[in-house]
């Protein structure tokens, strides 16, 4: 007789919006002794909603945490760096240890560094650009691992393939929110584990003729693209994936319960 088999779910962040003032005061009473502003706000309510659904593997954050980056980073002027980057760590690792607070080790996603819209005033040489800034970036996600996350998420709407080469390793995933057959191609040149909806499916798996695929996340799978999934890789090898971007109370939920294959 068949059975019903969950998949193992993985979160992407989410983006939470801005409170009205009641709402953030309830939050705030709920939550004394803990530096409860509005970007804390938002982190917990990323994160809760997954915990409580059960997200196997869950992820705090979102591209809301653009501003957090940029209050880090020392030598910039408005948008322009314009002097050595330097990194300030505290509030970033103030915010990891609110998220391992609710669960150690929790994944924290963050914009990937071209998403921040800074420019280079200072370097004038592009090699030496990227350089600085992925520095930056291994600076604060190491901060941020030490005060207790597991890694992070680079969240982005294209694919820097100087970025990846930079930044792709085993605590650190790229994920493209609407990605192209040519992002995933320069995506699994260098990481082993992707995530893609179910109309990218096919592509992904062309692409695996040609690059190692180790993992699959499929972003809020159906039957069916389960179905097709499992006929190329393993079980084991299979996720289904979450990025929220409204109504995050329900979405874990539902992306749970739909997290099912028979065996």
């Amino acid at each position: 007789m068949a059975k019903i088999v969950p998949l193992e779910t993985r979160a992407f962040g989410a983006e939470p919006g801005v409170p009205d003032i009641p709402a953030l005061a309830d939050w705030v009473a709920d939550h004394r002794g803990i530096s409860a502003d509005l970007h804390a706000y938002r982190l917990d309510r990323s994160l809760a909603p997954q915990l409580a659904a059960g997200i196997t593997r869950p992820c705090a954050g979102g591209l809301f945490c653009g501003n957090r980056i940029l209050g880090s980073l020392c030598g910039l002027c408005d948008d322009t760096i314009t002097d050595e980057i330097g990194v300030e760590t505290g509030t970033v690792s103030g915010d990891a240890g609110l998220i391992a607070a609710q669960k150690k080790g929790v994944w924290c996603a963050i914009p990937a560094p071209h998403e921040l819209g800074i420019v280079d005033g200072y370097y004038h040489d592009e090699d030496e650009w990227n350089d600085a800034l992925a520095g930056a970036y291994r600076t604060i996600m190491r901060a941020m691992r030490d005060a207790g996350t597991g890694g992070h998420v680079l969240l982005c709407g294209k694919i820097n393939e100087a970025e990846i080469s930079l930044l792709s390793r085993e605590n650190v995933f790229f994920f493209p929110t609407a990605p192209d057959k040519e992002s995933l191609r320069i995506l699994m040149a260098h990481q082993r584990r992707v995530a893609a909806g179910k109309k990218m499916l096919e592509t992904v798996f062309d692409l695996a003729n040609e690059y190692d695929l180790h993992q699959l996340i499929i972003m809020d799978p159906d039957d069916d693209a389960i179905r097709l999934a499992l006929s190329y890789l393993d079980p084991d090898q299979v996720m289904a994936g979450g990025y929220c971007t409204d109504a995050c109370d329900t979405y874990w939920g539902k992306l749970v319960e739909t997290a099912v294959y028979l065996k």
